[in-house]
Protein backbone atom coordinates (compact mmCIF):
# COMPACT_ATOMS: atom_id res chain seq x y z
CA UNK A 1 0.00 0.00 0.00
CA UNK A 2 1.32 3.36 -0.76
CA UNK A 3 2.51 5.82 2.10
CA UNK A 4 -0.14 8.03 3.17
CA UNK A 5 -0.76 10.47 6.11
CA UNK A 6 -4.21 10.02 6.49
CA UNK A 7 -5.00 8.10 9.09
CA UNK A 8 -6.39 4.17 8.45
CA UNK A 9 -9.54 2.89 10.15
CA UNK A 10 -10.57 -1.08 9.46
CA UNK A 11 -13.08 -1.58 6.81
CA UNK A 12 -14.82 -4.45 5.35
CA UNK A 13 -14.47 -4.82 1.49
CA UNK A 14 -18.16 -4.40 1.37
CA UNK A 15 -17.92 -1.04 3.36
CA UNK A 16 -14.90 0.15 0.89
CA UNK A 17 -16.89 -0.51 -2.05
CA UNK A 18 -20.22 1.22 -0.57
CA UNK A 19 -18.26 4.14 0.87
CA UNK A 20 -16.60 4.55 -2.94
CA UNK A 21 -19.83 4.46 -4.49
CA UNK A 22 -21.43 7.05 -1.39
CA UNK A 23 -18.65 9.25 -1.73
CA UNK A 24 -18.51 9.68 -5.90
CA UNK A 25 -22.55 9.92 -5.87
CA UNK A 26 -21.72 12.81 -3.53
CA UNK A 27 -18.84 13.98 -5.65
CA UNK A 28 -20.91 13.76 -8.75
CA UNK A 29 -24.70 14.06 -9.36
CA UNK A 30 -24.00 12.39 -12.49
CA UNK A 31 -23.35 8.75 -10.78
CA UNK A 32 -26.06 6.57 -10.19
CA UNK A 33 -26.87 3.23 -9.13
CA UNK A 34 -29.38 0.68 -10.91
CA UNK A 35 -30.17 -2.93 -10.27
CA UNK A 36 -32.15 -5.28 -9.19
CA UNK A 37 -32.71 -4.87 -5.25
CA UNK A 38 -30.14 -2.23 -4.98
CA UNK A 39 -32.81 0.23 -3.35
CA UNK A 40 -34.53 -1.53 0.03
CA UNK A 41 -32.83 -4.16 0.40
CA UNK A 42 -29.14 -3.03 -0.80
CA UNK A 43 -28.81 -6.16 -2.92
CA UNK A 44 -28.44 -10.11 -1.85
CA UNK A 45 -24.93 -9.39 -0.11
CA UNK A 46 -26.41 -5.98 1.52
CA UNK A 47 -22.95 -4.06 0.23
CA UNK A 48 -25.50 -1.13 -1.11
CA UNK A 49 -27.70 -0.45 2.29
CA UNK A 50 -27.91 3.13 3.40
CA UNK A 51 -27.83 3.96 -0.08
CA UNK A 52 -31.30 4.93 -1.27
CA UNK A 53 -31.96 6.52 2.06
CA UNK A 54 -29.13 9.21 1.15
CA UNK A 55 -29.60 9.57 -2.43
CA UNK A 56 -33.42 8.75 -2.90
CA UNK A 57 -34.94 6.65 -5.72
CA UNK A 58 -34.00 8.76 -8.72
CA UNK A 59 -30.53 8.01 -8.19
CA UNK A 60 -30.39 4.39 -6.99
CA UNK A 61 -33.27 2.51 -8.95
CA UNK A 62 -34.50 -0.43 -8.38
CA UNK A 63 -35.09 -2.27 -11.80
CA UNK A 64 -37.21 -5.48 -13.37
CA UNK A 65 -35.74 -9.10 -13.36
CA UNK A 66 -34.30 -8.22 -16.61
CA UNK A 67 -30.20 -8.12 -16.78
CA UNK A 68 -30.66 -7.30 -20.39
CA UNK A 69 -33.18 -4.13 -20.18
CA UNK A 70 -31.36 -2.39 -17.19
CA UNK A 71 -27.81 -2.68 -18.63
CA UNK A 72 -28.67 -1.48 -22.41
CA UNK A 73 -30.53 1.64 -20.12
CA UNK A 74 -26.85 1.91 -18.52
CA UNK A 75 -25.15 2.16 -21.80
CA UNK A 76 -27.42 4.47 -23.24
CA UNK A 77 -27.49 6.78 -19.85
CA UNK A 78 -23.99 6.76 -20.09
CA UNK A 79 -23.55 7.73 -23.71
CA UNK A 80 -26.19 10.94 -23.18
CA UNK A 81 -24.39 11.98 -19.98
CA UNK A 82 -24.93 10.16 -16.91
CA UNK A 83 -22.19 7.40 -15.20
CA UNK A 84 -24.36 5.03 -14.64
CA UNK A 85 -23.11 2.10 -12.06
CA UNK A 86 -25.39 -0.98 -13.26
CA UNK A 87 -25.48 -4.09 -10.33
CA UNK A 88 -25.81 -7.32 -11.69
CA UNK A 89 -26.16 -10.07 -8.50
CA UNK A 90 -23.94 -12.78 -10.33
CA UNK A 91 -21.53 -12.96 -12.64
CA UNK A 92 -22.65 -15.93 -13.71
CA UNK A 93 -25.57 -13.36 -15.57
CA UNK A 94 -23.01 -12.26 -17.82
CA UNK A 95 -24.44 -14.57 -20.49
CA UNK A 96 -27.39 -12.49 -20.09
CA UNK A 97 -25.49 -9.47 -21.04
CA UNK A 98 -23.09 -10.10 -23.20
CA UNK A 99 -25.13 -8.29 -26.09
CA UNK A 100 -24.88 -4.85 -24.31
CA UNK A 101 -21.58 -5.25 -23.11
CA UNK A 102 -19.49 -6.75 -26.18
CA UNK A 103 -21.41 -5.59 -28.94
CA UNK A 104 -22.81 -2.07 -27.59
CA UNK A 105 -20.50 -0.45 -24.67
CA UNK A 106 -17.49 -1.97 -25.88
CA UNK A 107 -17.53 -0.43 -29.22
CA UNK A 108 -19.72 2.52 -29.17
CA UNK A 109 -16.78 4.75 -28.61
CA UNK A 110 -14.94 3.18 -31.92
CA UNK A 111 -17.45 3.09 -34.25
CA UNK A 112 -18.74 6.52 -33.55
CA UNK A 113 -15.09 7.68 -34.40
CA UNK A 114 -14.74 9.14 -30.67
CA UNK A 115 -17.69 11.47 -30.67
CA UNK A 116 -19.49 8.97 -28.15
CA UNK A 117 -18.49 7.97 -24.95
CA UNK A 118 -19.82 5.19 -22.09
CA UNK A 119 -18.52 5.97 -18.87
CA UNK A 120 -20.17 2.97 -17.03
CA UNK A 121 -19.63 0.55 -14.47
CA UNK A 122 -21.48 -2.58 -14.59
CA UNK A 123 -20.27 -4.17 -11.13
CA UNK A 124 -20.95 -7.87 -10.54
CA UNK A 125 -19.79 -10.99 -8.24
CA UNK A 126 -17.20 -13.95 -9.46
CA UNK A 127 -16.29 -16.41 -6.86
CA UNK A 128 -17.14 -20.53 -5.48
CA UNK A 129 -17.43 -21.93 -2.02
CA UNK A 130 -20.31 -19.90 -0.74
CA UNK A 131 -22.84 -23.33 -1.82
CA UNK A 132 -25.24 -21.65 -4.77
CA UNK A 133 -24.19 -24.42 -7.32
CA UNK A 134 -23.12 -24.26 -10.69
CA UNK A 135 -25.54 -21.37 -12.12
CA UNK A 136 -24.43 -18.82 -9.21
CA UNK A 137 -20.76 -19.84 -8.73
CA UNK A 138 -18.72 -18.99 -11.73
CA UNK A 139 -15.70 -16.52 -12.42
CA UNK A 140 -16.15 -15.32 -15.33
CA UNK A 141 -13.52 -12.55 -15.80
CA UNK A 142 -12.00 -13.92 -18.54
CA UNK A 143 -14.77 -13.24 -20.73
CA UNK A 144 -14.70 -9.43 -20.95
CA UNK A 145 -11.46 -9.33 -20.65
CA UNK A 146 -11.25 -11.03 -24.14
CA UNK A 147 -12.84 -7.71 -26.08
CA UNK A 148 -11.38 -4.61 -26.48
CA UNK A 149 -12.73 -1.85 -25.18
CA UNK A 150 -13.59 -2.85 -21.89
CA UNK A 151 -11.69 -2.61 -18.77
CA UNK A 152 -11.74 -5.80 -16.07
CA UNK A 153 -11.18 -5.12 -12.38
CA UNK A 154 -10.69 -7.39 -9.43
CA UNK A 155 -10.07 -6.03 -6.06
CA UNK A 156 -8.23 -8.24 -3.51
CA UNK A 157 -8.62 -6.05 -0.92
CA UNK A 158 -10.59 -3.35 1.24
CA UNK A 159 -7.75 -1.03 0.61
CA UNK A 160 -8.15 -1.93 -3.27
CA UNK A 161 -11.39 -1.96 -3.40
CA UNK A 162 -12.35 1.74 -3.26
CA UNK A 163 -9.24 2.83 -4.84
CA UNK A 164 -10.28 0.88 -7.83
CA UNK A 165 -13.69 1.62 -7.69
CA UNK A 166 -13.16 5.25 -8.00
CA UNK A 167 -10.88 4.88 -10.62
CA UNK A 168 -13.43 2.80 -12.34
CA UNK A 169 -16.07 5.38 -11.48
CA UNK A 170 -14.35 8.22 -13.00
CA UNK A 171 -13.52 6.87 -16.52
CA UNK A 172 -15.04 7.69 -19.89
CA UNK A 173 -14.35 3.63 -20.86
CA UNK A 174 -17.21 0.61 -19.80
CA UNK A 175 -15.31 -0.64 -16.84
CA UNK A 176 -16.35 -4.60 -15.55
CA UNK A 177 -16.09 -4.81 -11.98
CA UNK A 178 -15.23 -8.27 -10.28
CA UNK A 179 -15.93 -8.25 -6.34
CA UNK A 180 -15.70 -11.84 -4.69
CA UNK A 181 -18.62 -12.66 -3.16
CA UNK A 182 -16.76 -14.54 -0.26
CA UNK A 183 -14.79 -11.89 0.38
CA UNK A 184 -17.37 -9.26 1.35
CA UNK A 185 -16.38 -9.68 5.26
CA UNK A 186 -13.02 -9.42 4.70
CA UNK A 187 -10.93 -6.31 6.63
CA UNK A 188 -8.32 -3.88 5.98
CA UNK A 189 -7.07 -0.76 6.57
CA UNK A 190 -8.09 2.23 4.50
CA UNK A 191 -7.30 5.58 4.71
CA UNK A 192 -10.29 8.07 5.73
CA UNK A 193 -8.85 10.95 3.30
CA UNK A 194 -9.31 10.17 -0.78
CA UNK A 195 -7.34 8.24 -2.73
CA UNK A 196 -7.32 6.45 -6.45
CA UNK A 197 -5.93 3.27 -7.83
CA UNK A 198 -4.70 3.31 -11.24
CA UNK A 199 -5.71 1.10 -13.67
CA UNK A 200 -2.88 -1.32 -15.07
CA UNK A 201 -0.28 -1.02 -12.23
CA UNK A 202 0.41 -4.26 -10.71
CA UNK A 203 0.64 -4.15 -6.60
CA UNK A 204 3.88 -6.73 -5.05
CA UNK A 205 1.67 -7.53 -1.86
CA UNK A 206 4.53 -9.22 -0.37
CA UNK A 207 8.25 -9.32 -1.46
CA UNK A 208 10.11 -12.56 -2.40
CA UNK A 209 13.08 -14.22 -4.28
CA UNK A 210 12.16 -17.48 -4.68
CA UNK A 211 9.23 -18.30 -6.67
CA UNK A 212 6.83 -15.65 -8.19
CA UNK A 213 3.06 -16.02 -7.48
CA UNK A 214 0.71 -14.34 -9.43
CA UNK A 215 -2.75 -14.20 -8.01
CA UNK A 216 -6.39 -12.93 -8.75
CA UNK A 217 -9.01 -11.70 -6.76
CA UNK A 218 -9.75 -14.00 -3.40
CA UNK A 219 -6.55 -16.61 -4.65
CA UNK A 220 -4.35 -13.22 -3.62
CA UNK A 221 -5.43 -14.30 -0.21
CA UNK A 222 -4.74 -18.10 -0.85
CA UNK A 223 -0.96 -17.06 -2.33
CA UNK A 224 -0.36 -15.24 0.61
CA UNK A 225 -1.13 -17.87 3.18
CA UNK A 226 0.92 -20.47 1.17
CA UNK A 227 3.29 -17.89 0.96
CA UNK A 228 3.58 -18.22 4.93
CA UNK A 229 3.57 -22.05 4.62
CA UNK A 230 6.82 -22.12 2.22
CA UNK A 231 8.47 -19.69 4.44
CA UNK A 232 8.05 -22.31 7.23
CA UNK A 233 10.11 -24.28 5.00
CA UNK A 234 12.51 -21.83 3.73
CA UNK A 235 11.10 -20.71 0.53
CA UNK A 236 10.27 -17.04 -0.03
CA UNK A 237 7.77 -16.23 -2.52
CA UNK A 238 6.68 -13.16 -3.75
CA UNK A 239 2.99 -12.54 -4.38
CA UNK A 240 2.03 -10.17 -7.09
CA UNK A 241 -2.12 -9.07 -7.62
CA UNK A 242 -2.33 -7.64 -11.30
CA UNK A 243 -5.38 -5.68 -9.86
CA UNK A 244 -6.74 -5.19 -13.65
CA UNK A 245 -6.50 -7.95 -15.99
CA UNK A 246 -7.07 -5.03 -18.83
CA UNK A 247 -4.98 -3.25 -18.87
CA UNK A 248 -2.14 -5.93 -17.96
CA UNK A 249 0.86 -4.41 -15.85
CA UNK A 250 2.69 -6.88 -17.63
CA UNK A 251 6.24 -5.52 -16.95
CA UNK A 252 6.25 -6.12 -13.34
CA UNK A 253 4.81 -9.62 -14.06
CA UNK A 254 7.85 -10.42 -16.25
CA UNK A 255 10.25 -8.43 -13.81
CA UNK A 256 9.66 -10.62 -10.85
CA UNK A 257 9.90 -13.43 -12.89
CA UNK A 258 13.03 -12.76 -14.03
CA UNK A 259 14.42 -11.93 -10.52
CA UNK A 260 12.97 -15.65 -9.15
CA UNK A 261 13.47 -17.45 -11.92
CA UNK A 262 10.18 -19.44 -11.48
CA UNK A 263 5.87 -18.51 -11.78
CA UNK A 264 2.95 -20.15 -10.54
CA UNK A 265 -0.74 -18.37 -11.67
CA UNK A 266 -3.45 -18.61 -9.78
CA UNK A 267 -6.96 -17.84 -10.63
CA UNK A 268 -10.26 -18.66 -9.44
CA UNK A 269 -11.85 -19.16 -13.48
CA UNK A 270 -11.89 -21.97 -15.19
CA UNK A 271 -8.49 -23.48 -15.85
CA UNK A 272 -8.60 -24.32 -19.91
CA UNK A 273 -8.45 -20.72 -22.02
CA UNK A 274 -8.69 -18.68 -19.35
CA UNK A 275 -6.91 -15.59 -16.91
CA UNK A 276 -3.92 -18.21 -16.05
CA UNK A 277 -3.49 -19.28 -19.63
CA UNK A 278 -2.84 -15.51 -20.83
CA UNK A 279 -0.67 -14.47 -18.03
CA UNK A 280 1.37 -17.27 -18.19
CA UNK A 281 2.14 -16.70 -21.74
CA UNK A 282 2.86 -12.97 -21.19
CA UNK A 283 5.60 -14.60 -18.90
CA UNK A 284 7.08 -17.47 -20.70
CA UNK A 285 7.30 -14.93 -23.63
CA UNK A 286 8.93 -11.62 -21.60
CA UNK A 287 11.16 -13.81 -18.82
CA UNK A 288 11.79 -17.22 -21.23
CA UNK A 289 15.69 -17.02 -20.63
CA UNK A 290 15.44 -16.27 -17.51
CA UNK A 291 12.88 -19.37 -15.72
CA UNK A 292 14.41 -22.59 -14.65
CA UNK A 293 10.93 -24.16 -14.75
CA UNK A 294 8.04 -24.13 -17.19
CA UNK A 295 5.23 -21.57 -15.87
CA UNK A 296 2.55 -23.68 -13.44
CA UNK A 297 -1.43 -22.26 -14.14
CA UNK A 298 -3.47 -23.47 -11.05
CA UNK A 299 -7.15 -22.27 -12.04
CA UNK A 300 -10.96 -23.59 -11.31
CA UNK A 301 -11.72 -27.23 -12.33
CA UNK A 302 -12.60 -27.81 -16.09
CA UNK A 303 -16.07 -28.90 -14.62
CA UNK A 304 -19.62 -26.81 -13.57
CA UNK A 305 -19.30 -26.39 -9.84
CA UNK A 306 -20.96 -28.58 -7.41
CA UNK A 307 -23.38 -27.75 -5.03
CA UNK A 308 -21.84 -30.29 -2.79
CA UNK A 309 -19.84 -28.63 -0.10
CA UNK A 310 -16.57 -31.49 -0.42
CA UNK A 311 -16.85 -31.63 -4.13
CA UNK A 312 -17.22 -27.30 -4.28
CA UNK A 313 -14.10 -27.03 -2.05
CA UNK A 314 -12.26 -29.51 -4.49
CA UNK A 315 -13.27 -27.36 -7.68
CA UNK A 316 -10.74 -24.10 -6.97
CA UNK A 317 -7.05 -23.74 -5.88
CA UNK A 318 -6.59 -23.96 -1.87
CA UNK A 319 -3.54 -22.95 0.02
CA UNK A 320 -2.33 -26.25 0.55
CA UNK A 321 -2.47 -26.91 -3.46
CA UNK A 322 -0.32 -23.81 -4.13
CA UNK A 323 2.33 -24.85 -1.77
CA UNK A 324 2.38 -28.01 -2.93
CA UNK A 325 2.95 -26.64 -6.29
CA UNK A 326 5.55 -24.26 -5.59
CA UNK A 327 7.58 -26.22 -3.39
CA UNK A 328 8.08 -28.81 -6.50
CA UNK A 329 8.85 -26.17 -8.89
CA UNK A 330 11.56 -25.07 -6.60
CA UNK A 331 13.07 -28.46 -5.78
Amino acid sequence: MPETESPLRELTLAEAVREALAEEMRRDSRVCVLGEDVAEAGTPFKVLSGLVEEFGKERVVDTPISEPGFTGIGVGAAMTGLRPVVDIMFGDFLTLIMDQIANQAAKVHYMSGGHWKVPMVLRTTLGASRRSAAQHSQSLHAWPSHIPGLKVVLPSTPYDAKGLMKTAIRDDNPVIFFEDKMMYKLKGPVPSDEYTIPFGLADIKRAGRDITIVATSSMVQVALGAAKLLEEVGISAEVIDPRTTWPLDERTLIESAKKTSRAIVVDEGYHRYGVTAEIASVIAEGAFYDLDKPVRRMGAMHVPVPFSPPLEDATVPTEQKVFDAARELCG
